[in-house]
């Protein structure tokens, strides 16, 4: 029998990997899943074939019947809850697997305390945006000791990841280290689009020939957030692909890690400033795209384009 699996978090990364895991994964029994915000275990669930899940009221009432717990959650202080949650029962020969971003210390300080009780932990954090996650083509990075990767990874390649950076035996922090630079791309990337639209718009380029141009030398991320600008997606969304909150969390962790190695991040600084800047124009709801907005605002022109 396959082992039972939990999945805590259905945040926008989640619902997609729950989906792949459901339809793709090494899973004999229903999936097991808990939301904090009951309605969206319940919205999933209604667009998955029948029985491939059972939803849970608590983290208590599943984590008893699991053998392998997937987290996936939005802030460090949340994940460390749900943890705590966890370790109010007995979790010997049970494996954690955090997908989450967090602050390297912090998933240290996890793991030893899920360690010291007879669990296995993995950090697992997963790179791509909601739409790889929906198509099952996340990069997930596992680090921690061998037998734990190799007990995970039969639901990441070729489930919920499109490939794999292997850190087995590597102490857990490498990989939430790994995930934070690694996020500093994309801020970057929003921020040089957002910068580049702004000039071609106030240059009398115009923004339709840049979009091209991005369109043909960068297709895929470049090209999605250029949309993502020029639609006006960044501000006209119900909720946000990348939360500013969630952004500025992760844009946080980098630069402490940058402080802390001596060094500095000039570009991640400029954009965590429009960032800041998102944030006291549109509230919880700014979208990591809405740098664009904030870029506009300093070059005289309004937040929304029209």
């Amino acid at each position: 029998m396959a082992p039972r699996v939990l999945w805590i978090g259905l945040g926008n990364m989640g619902r997609g990997m729950v989906k792949n895991l459901v339809e793709k994964g090494p899973l004999d029994q229903p999936l097991l899943i808990y939301n904090r915000t009951k309605q969206r275990s319940i919205d999933l669930a209604s667009q998955l074939p029948p029985n491939k899940v059972e939803i849970l009221d608590s983290i208590s009432s599943g984590v008893p019947q699991a053998d392998i717990i997937f987290l996936i959650l939005s802030k460090d202080d949340v994940v460390e809850s749900a943890i705590a949650e966890i370790l109010t029962h007995d979790i010997k020969g049970k494996l954690m697997v955090d997908c989450s971003t967090i602050h390297p210390e912090n998933t240290t300080r996890i793991a030893t305390s899920i360690t010291s009780r007879g669990g296995e932990f993995l950090a697992a954090p997963v790179f791509g945006a909601p739409a790889m996650a929906d198509a099952g083509q996340l990069i997930g990075v596992l680090a921690g000791p061998a037998s734990s990767v190799n007990r995970a990874r039969p639901y990441f390649k070729g489930v919920m990841a499109k490939a794999e950076i292997d850190m087995s035996d590597e102490p857990y922090g490498k990989a939430l280290t790994l995930k934070l630079i690694g996020n500093t791309f994309v801020f970057n990337m929003v921020e040089q689009l957002a910068e580049g639209h702004v000039l071609a718009e106030k240059s009398g380029l115009g923004t339709k020939y840049l979009h091209q141009w991005v369109e043909s030398m960068f297709p895929g991320p470049y090209a999605a957030y250029s949309t993502r600008m020029l639609t006006g997606d960044y501000h006209t969304r119900e909720y946000p692909l990348f939360a500013v909150d969630l952004a500025r969390k992760d844009a946080g962790h980098a630069l402490r890690l940058a402080e802390d190695a001596g060094t500095r991040m000039r570009n991640l600084e400029v954009a965590d400033e429009h960032l800041k800047q998102v944030k006291e124009h549109a509230g919880e709801m700014g979208d990591i795209a809405g740098i664009y907005g904030a870029v506009r605002k300093e070059a005289g022109l309004k937040y929304e384009n029209s």
